[in-house]
C-alpha cells in the first residue's frame, strides 16, 4: 500500500476507520522530512495492514496545530483509535520497523483499560 495524503476533513475518519494508522506530519521545505519520505514510502509497501498517512503541515496548518505539532517531521501512530506513539524527528528504516512492530504487538485490551482509568481519574 502506498502512502496517502490526508486533510483535516479526512483525519478523524482515517483514524476511526482503520486499525493501525501512522501519520507523518511534514512540509516540502523541511530537509529531514524529505530525507524521511523514502523510508516511510518503503515501509508502506511492506505493511499492507497499516495505513501510512501524510499531512502537509503547510496546507493543513489548523490540523497541525490541533495535533500539537511543534517540530517536523513528527510521526504519530494510532491503534484502534488510540494515539500510542508520537515522536518528532526522522527515523531510519530499522527504527521505523521497530515502531511498526511495537504498535502491532500492543495488548490493546491493556491499552484501552489504561485509557479508561486515566479518563476516570481526570474527568
Amino acid at each position: 500500500m502506498a502512502t496517502v495524503d490526508i486533510t483535516g476533513e479526512q483525519f478523524a475518519t482515517t483514524i476511526e476507520g482503520n486499525d493501525i494508522v501512522l501519520v507523518d506530519f511534514w512540509a516540502a521545505w523541511c530537509g529531514p522530512c524529505r530525507q524521511f519520505a523514502p523510508t516511510y514510502q518503503a515501509a508502506s509497501e511492506k505493511h499492507d495492514d497499516v495505513v501510512f498517512a501524510k499531512v502537509d503541515t503547510e496546507a493543513e496548518q489548523q490540523l497541525a496545530a490541533e495535533a500539537g505539532i511543534s517540530s517536523i517531521p513528527t510521526l504519530m501512530a494510532f491503534r484502534e483509535k488510540v494515539l500510542v506513539f508520537s515522536q518528532p524527528g526522522a527515523l531510519n528504516g530499522p527504527q521505523l520497523e521497530q515502531v511498526i512492530e511495537a504498535v502491532k504487538g500492543l495488548d490493546m485490551d491493556e491499552v484501552h483499560a489504561h485509557v479508561a482509568k486515566q479518563q476516570a481519574e481526570n474527568p
